[in-house]
């Protein structure tokens, strides 16, 4: 691989990574925010059990029959020139008790100059993956739990350089309809590579995920709080430009403690009138916010905001997601229902 193509595929890697370390693992996008909804909401949201069939490409329990015959289709613009979407469809059957999933996410990373080892001019390239997922979930007899599992086949192409994989998503959420709250916990992205991209094999970016939502009695709000990555505590980390110097030229560095990494794992979001044909979410990530932070400017990093309206079958959403004082994305999201 020569240096120009292993340089964007690092590059690449780390900006996707969202709630992973960047650069460990290959596709990174697998991780990326599907929909302008779970954008709003902070970026990730596994515990809506309703229409939105986007929902199941993250959590396969959220699977369910108020999604049959529902298509979703995102597009989100990216940072740069970079532009991914997704799509979902789900489809009640075997005599309307039984609901099968499916959905595709990609990412296209545009066209590049290339250059040999010597600085060189060659031919351009572009890069581009794309994941084409098959869910199904299922009510365990008698409670509130349900189960359900993603089956993912994965391709990603950069330059002459091409992967093929295959993961699981696997997921159980407690759905207790009297107080009308949900509990999930997912573990997505269980899978690994057929093909490499240069005889190397890399892991997938396994990420284990716990959420818990509920709409407030009487009141049209539903809260949201998400704890992402519980599979790697330590995400937090010193940063160099929170260093203090005494007058004795004594570096201290910051002090990361167990508060700090607590806080890394959490996501907040609301929904305002979650029930109505129009809706208004926010959302906050933490993790975002602390590492896109910049010193002694407001730069409202971490922030997401957005919208939903329905019109009869179609339901229009919208979400602006705040990365830093230089870097924003917006989302479009159309659901429309097709019976």
């Amino acid at each position: 691989m020569n240096q120009k193509v292993l340089f964007l595929f690092v590059l690449f890697s780390s900006l996707l990574a969202q709630a992973q370390i960047g650069g460990r693992y290959a596709y990174q996008f697998l991780n990326l925010t599907t929909s302008p909804r779970m954008a709003a909401l902070g970026g990730k949201v596994i515990t809506n059990y309703d229409y939105d069939p986007t929902q199941a490409l993250i959590n396969p329990a959220s699977i369910n029959p108020a999604m049959d015959n529902q298509l979703s289709v995102n597009y989100i613009n990216y940072i740069g020139d970079v532009n991914y979407g997704s799509a979902a469809y789900a489809y009640l059957w075997d005599r309307r008790t039984q609901v099968l999933h499916a959905g595709v996410t990609y990412v296209n990373y545009g066209s590049f100059d290339g250059y040999d080892e010597q600085g060189n001019p060659t031919s351009s390239f572009s890069g581009g993956e794309v994941a084409l997922s098959l869910g199904h979930a299922r009510n365990i007899a008698f409670t509130n739990f349900h189960v359900g599992g993603n089956l993912k086949f994965i391709s990603s192409t950069f330059e002459q350089y091409s992967s093929f994989g295959v993961a699981l998503d696997l997921g159980v959420m407690y759905v207790y309809e009297d107080w009308d709250l949900n509990i999930s916990v997912v573990g997505r992205n269980i899978g690994t590579q057929i093909t490499t991209y240069n005889e190397i094999y890399e892991p997938l970016p396994f990420e284990l995920i716990a959420g818990i939502s509920q709409t407030l009695l009487n009141v049209p709000i539903r809260w949201h709080f998400t704890l992402e990555n519980l599979q790697n505590w330590n995400l937090a980390f010193s940063n160099p430009n929170r260093d203090e110097i005494d007058l004795d030229g004594t570096i201290t560095k910051e002090n990361v403690n167990f508060i700090d990494e607590a806080f890394r794992h959490m996501i907040f979001g609301i929904e305002l009138f979650p029930e109505k044909g129009f809706n208004l979410r926010l959302g906050y990530n933490v993790r975002r916010a602390q590492e896109l932070l910049i010193l002694e400017k407001r730069a409202f990093a971490g922030l997401s905001a957005g919208f939903s309206v329905k019109f009869n079958k179609l339901r229009l959403s919208y979400t602006y997601a705040k990365y830093s004082s230089a870097a924003a994305s917006s989302y479009f999201g159309l659901n429309l229902n097709l019976q």
